[in-house]
């Protein structure tokens, strides 16, 4: 009985609305990622090699509709373009890494080791930005890691792994991963510092340039492999 009594007085101290919409928030994110993956999945079985086009449309569509907030506003710039810029750089080679690995390895092995993003933020925001984590999340973090090792051992071929090249293609995800931190870790300092509207608007408007610019070498790359 006090095992329940404390549960629930733990749950009326700590969960209220706002508690609920975050976490009601957090699964559309989710979900939306979710379908992300099932779409690069099915792009990639159809043969179809496109991984930075995948990625250009959500730039364009971030900096439309936050750009447009951006300019209602008649906000400055608080920080440097070109930190943006190096920003939207870092965030496309994640994607482009990720979206590329759809091709080699499962879905079900590209999802999970994205998860990695989460250990490397973790040691970059320990360093960088000073963030200290309690002895239960970094355990928490050690048992994810752990159970991401054993999806590599898998598609190594101690379980069999699915894809035509599935160790390829999960070491894809996990180089794309460290940018995924790398990119995370910068827009949390900013958004932190200097607002959200302008930080996603400044990535989506980067990010969509450096993978237009990032399109013609790659195009021309194709063509020339299928010539």
């Amino acid at each position: 009985m006090s095992c329940l009594y404390e549960i629930n007085r733990w749950w009326r101290s700590h969960v209220n609305l706002w508690t609920l919409y975050l976490l009601f928030l957090g699964q559309l994110v989710s979900f939306v990622l979710a379908m992300g993956s099932i779409t690069s999945s099915l792009v990639a079985s159809l043969g179809v090699d496109a991984p930075l086009t995948q990625s250009s449309f959500n730039y364009l569509a971030l900096a439309l509709i936050y750009g447009s907030i951006l300019l209602y506003r008649r906000q400055k710039l608080q920080v440097s373009w070109y930190w943006y810029l190096l920003l939207g750089f870092v965030d496309v080679q994640g994607n482009y890494l990720v979206n590329k690995a759809y091709q080699f390895s499962s879905i079900t092995s590209v999802t999970l080791l994205d998860c990695w993003t989460v250990a490397w933020v973790i040691a970059l925001t320990w360093f960088f930005l000073g963030t200290r984590y309690t002895l239960w999340q970094l355990l928490g973090a050690a048992i994810c890691v752990l159970g991401l090792g054993l999806v590599l051992l898998s598609d190594a071929g101690v379980g069999g792994g699915g894809g035509s090249k599935p160790v390829l293609g999960d070491f894809l995800v996990i180089a794309g991963t460290i940018f995924f931190a790398l990119s995370n870790v910068g827009e949390e300092f900013c958004v932190k510092k200097k607002g959200r509207v302008e930080v996603v608007t400044m990535i989506g408007v980067y990010g969509f340039l450096v993978s237009a610019v990032e399109l013609y070498p790659f195009k021309q790359l194709i063509y020339a492999d299928k010539n």
